[in-house]
């Protein structure tokens, strides 16, 4: 599908066209779903001459790199642009979270003959679904391809790149040159040397014999309960909720591009990148653009930088340095600590939550200025730089799931229980809808659930995982690997197998209805069984306040 020049064509086991059409179309950008590592060899594979079939068995069934396969694809020329943002989600899962049509073929992707008049015209049908869905995504994450394409004008890279992922293209952008072996010394441990820690000396002496990804510790900072490890640390009261007083602050502190920081402060960048002052550069633009609130300048110099962390930990990538990747980490873990033991000296402080890049702290407001001047002592002497943010009240099941409200009535939610939902990621909306609707401003799970009037908000979206075999609905057999699930007052319940034995889904009804056709202007069905939703709700009430 052409969409400047609003044309569809389909090509049908015809190599020239496929020529001829590449040849007109090759300086362009091509947009797939997966297409990074399936479609674009395919299409390679048969310009040079070579069976497709033999590509599609070395991707799939040999679990191969499609560029493996023969030189001769690499030498042609092909902008290709991968839309798909998550590893582990089909394209069918995101048609699903859309409310769009998600039902199948029926023509079999194994079938040893060729097809039908009919089976043809079914399978073109199917495929121009996909390629049409594929667009509706590219549209709603143009952001995505826009901040790709600022990329490769702000660092002045050819098109070819296109393809590289992001990570990818940091690496470039940074002139990495991988190591020549990485591993050697991964647990090779020092501490910062601003660092001052005097009472939780036991977090020190953890990290200084640290020496396997496995290693935990479980310990008590500031009376809440904290686990410390290689990839960062969480701590939490369990089931808490605070509302401000008229004398007191919540406030979240959180550390500026904590881990770029570090790797410029500490001199942990990879060590494969030849050229860490151009980092250092990005980074400070970054910072700059963001004092200035220029969100969209800033967005191609914030992605290098959050980026290159994770790329540090990625094996496949040029940038690969596990030893100071978790050197950064620590150092991220450590320095927060330091900074937590000197707000203790603190009559009114008290430990919410701590995170990765920052802590929620509650104090007097006549206590404010002594904590802002401890956190200023502490930048000064860390070279970090901290944001506060002021928050009246907050509902924590734990710290990966938790609703915090500021003073305009706003709020964020962090974790599956009440997290804001995209229309690529719309899992039991009404679910949500309703626990933070509850939290936030006060409306009965019972009201918002039988309020609503938008089937689509009541729909469950399972996958069925190449860890299991098929699915059964009842006793019956399916072919799908994508299922919209509405929990229903008649129906049967749908479960996965595996070496012949059925597994219960998780988070799903076991009376229910199968809906794969479009619901997005669908009425609501009398067989819609809201109470299982209401029941669902409550308990994830419940679990924040552990009653």
């Amino acid at each position: 599908m052409d969409t400047d020049a609003k044309q569809e064509t389909v090509i049908v086991n015809d190599r020239e066209q496929l020529e001829e059409f590449h040849r007109d179309h090759k300086s362009e950008i091509w947009v797939g779903y997966n297409s990074n590592g399936y479609d674009r060899y395919i299409q390679k594979a048969i310009l040079c001459g070579f069976n497709p079939k033999e590509v599609n068995d070395f991707i799939i069934v040999k679990k191969k790199k499609g560029w493996e396969f023969s030189k001769a694809l690499n030498r042609i020329q092909l902008f290709n642009y991968d839309v798909q943002f998550k590893r582990d989600t089909s394209l069918k899962q995101l048609e699903a979270f859309m409310g769009h049509d998600i039902r199948e073929t029926t023509v079999p992707f194994d079938i040893d003959r060729k097809l039908t008049q009919s089976e043809l015209d079914e399978v073109i049908h199917y495929c121009r679904h996909d390629v049409s869905e594929t667009m509706e995504v590219f549209r709603r994450q143009l952001n995505e391809f826009d901040a790709q394409l600022s990329l490769l004008r702000e660092f002045d890279l050819p098109l070819r790149n296109i393809s590289k992922t992001q990570a990818q293209l940091s690496a470039t952008i940074l002139g990495a040159v991988p190591l020549a072996n990485p591993d050697k010394d991964r647990f090779e441990i020092s501490l910062p040397e601003t660092m001052i820690i005097k009472k939780y000396t036991n977090v020190v002496q953890f990290f200084r014999g640290y020496n396997s990804y496995d290693m935990t510790l479980q310990t008590t900072i500031s009376d809440v309960p904290h686990t410390f490890a290689g990839g960062g640390v969480h701590g939490a009261h369990r089931q808490y909720q605070f509302e401000c007083g008229p004398d007191e602050y919540m406030i979240m502190a959180d550390v500026d591009q904590l881990y770029p920081s570090i790797m410029i402060k500490y001199n942990l960048l990879s060590r494969a990148v030849r050229q860490p002052e151009k980092f250092k550069n990005i980074l400070d633009t970054s910072l700059r653009l963001k004092a200035e609130g220029n969100k969209k300048a800033r967005e191609p110099y914030k992605r290098i930088c959050n980026i290159t962390y994770g790329s540090e930990g990625d094996q496949y990538n040029a940038m690969y340095d596990p030893r100071n990747r978790l050197l950064v980490c620590i150092y991220g873990q450590l320095l927060l600590l330091d900074l937590i033991e000197k707000l203790e000296h603190i009559p009114s402080y008290r430990l919410i939550q701590s995170n990765t890049d920052g802590i929620l702290v509650r104090i007097k407001k006549a206590d404010f200025e002594w904590f802002d001047d401890v956190v200023y002592e502490w930048e000064a002497r860390t070279g970090l730089h901290m944001s506060f943010d002021f928050y009246k009240k907050i509902f924590q099941k734990d710290v990966n799931n938790y609703i915090i409200i500021d003073h305009n009535g706003s709020f964020k939610s962090t974790g599956a229980y009440a997290k804001k939902q995209s229309d690529l990621d719309y899992d039991l909306p009404i679910v949500n809808e309703a626990v933070v609707k509850y939290f936030t401003d006060g409306v009965p799970v019972r009201k918002t659930i039988y309020d609503c009037q938008e089937f689509i908000k009541f729909q469950k979206i399972i996958k069925i995982s190449g860890k299991y075999s098929y699915a059964i609905y009842g006793m019956k057999k399916k072919t799908e690997r994508v299922f919209r699930l509405f929990a229903a007052k008649h129906g049967k319940q749908l479960m996965k197998v595996k070496n012949g034995i059925p597994a219960r889904i998780s988070y799903t009804p076991e009376v229910c209805q199968i809906v794969n056709e479009d619901v997005n202007d669908m009425p609501m069905p009398e067989w819609l069984d809201r109470s299982w939703y209401i029941e669902m709700a409550t308990k994830r009430i419940n679990d924040y306040l552990g009653s």
